[in-house]
């Protein structure tokens, strides 16, 4: 099942990137072609004249025109993109625009990691800044992308254990960093947890609690995402263990 999942995510994918991206580069490769050339594609008579009776029928039964449609340039033109844009955009010369724009994001990517990429991107954030409209909505998304795809600023530093939404029931949270001072009595140290919720960790609730009141747990993100995600089924067995002794342990303090 893994395999089958995995396998049909990347054929989404593909198939959402070739309908979406890959169709108006195929497009535009097609007229690229057409226009830089003059004999590509070849046009066979029949072919030609096959065009022009489907495009405009009442040349059929009239020579003349039918003549002067056959030498008009312009329309000999238009029948050599449409069957280029056969080959490009609907049979075997369409995987073309998928490595195209594969090869793009690896370009513009590698540009933007160097020196004078990044001096280009700043300027272009700043002009986005300072654009009416998009100055109110920019900074919200890229906080929310750099959240979920910028690894180095994601805050999650440790997994703990807590009793919510009441005690006696445990759940897995993540600490995302130091809790709001104002809200601390004097002395206590806080904690800002991130309570994501079962199968899609994406959404939770955002806690501030005494960092006295969790425990925190000896495994890695990856591993609570994975118990959370299978809604539990996929436990680490250092979970019961260390519950149970944690437990036992402020059971005793008490």
């Amino acid at each position: 099942m893994p395999t089958i999942l995995t396998v049909w995510i990347f054929i989404q994918l593909y198939l959402f990137i070739q309908h979406n991206i890959s169709t108006h580069i195929n497009q535009a490769v097609a007229k690229v072609m057409v226009y830089s050339t003059t004999h590509y594609p070849y046009l066979t008579t029949d072919e030609l004249t096959s065009y022009v009776i489907i495009n405009y029928p009442s040349a059929t039964d009239n020579q003349q025109a039918l003549e002067e449609k056959l030498n008009d340039a312009s329309l000999v033109r238009r029948a050599r993109i449409e069957k280029a844009t056969r080959f490009w955009v609907y049979g075997k010369g369409q995987i073309a625009g998928f490595i195209i724009a594969f090869l793009a994001v690896v370009f513009i990517g590698a540009f933007l990691a160097s020196v004078i990429g990044k001096a280009v991107w700043r300027m272009f954030e700043h002009i986005l800044m300072k654009t009416p409209l998009l100055r109110e909505v920019y900074p919200s998304i890229k906080q929310v992308t750099d959240f979920l795809f910028a690894g180095k600023k994601r805050a999650f530093s440790k997994v703990v254990a807590l009793e919510y939404p009441r005690k006696g029931v445990w759940t897995i949270g993540m600490v995302t960093g130091n809790g709001i001072k104002i809200l601390a009595p004097e002395g206590t140290e806080l904690l800002t947890i991130f309570v994501p919720t079962s199968p899609s960790p994406v959404n939770g609730f955002v806690l501030v609690l005494p960092k006295s009141e969790v425990i925190e747990l000896d495994v890695s993100i990856e591993e609570a995402l994975r118990f959370i995600i299978s809604s539990g089924v996929i436990s680490p067995s250092v979970f019961q263990s260390y519950l149970q002794e944690k437990k036992t342990v402020l059971l005793k303090n008490e």
